[in-house]
């Protein structure tokens, strides 16, 4: 009886996980965020400009370019600008 408290909460807790990870996957906040966002010639040149200047400034570049977050600016930077070889 004893056993059966314990064995009770951990299948419960069990199944809990095994569910939580395919809802998980279903909702994949990566995919959503792997889309690059569009960015205009001009706004290109500015980063690039601004870039040289400040570098990874992000919060300062974003200031200059009106609707565009640093995270956004960073993550558009680092998909084009890789360093990988």
């Amino acid at each position: 009886m004893a056993d059966d408290l314990f064995q009770k909460p951990f299948a419960a807790n069990e199944a809990a996980v095994v569910g939580s990870t395919g809802v998980a996957a279903a909702e994949n906040p990566i995919s959503q965020e792997s889309k690059q966002p569009e960015f205009s010639g001009d706004e290109e040149t500015l980063i690039i400009r601004m870039y040289n200047l400040v570098g990874e400034r992000w919060s300062l570049i974003a200031g200059r370019i009106p609707g565009r977050s640093a995270d956004e600016i960073e993550k558009y930077w680092n998909s084009r600008h890789s360093t990988s070889q």
